[in-house]
């Protein structure tokens, strides 16, 4: 390869690994319905991880 000044061939380019993995979600047309008024779509992923996150920490205080 050639030598190039400026280049850093083992960078990855675009947005950084937000340090998740997708999982299906199930979601009757009310509850996303509900969660689109709410949020928009761009908010629900956000919003169902942050759902999930207080229901954690809710069921392992009460264990």
């Amino acid at each position: 390869m050639t030598n190039i000044p400026g280049t850093d061939i083992g960078r990855r380019m675009g947005r950084p690994p937000l340090g998740v993995k997708e999982t299906k979600v199930r979601l009757t047309d009310e509850q996303r319905e509900r969660i689109v008024a709410l949020v928009g779509n761009q908010g629900m992923a956000q919003f169902i991880r942050e759902a999930v996150e207080r229901e954690l920490k809710r069921r392992e205080r009460k264990a």
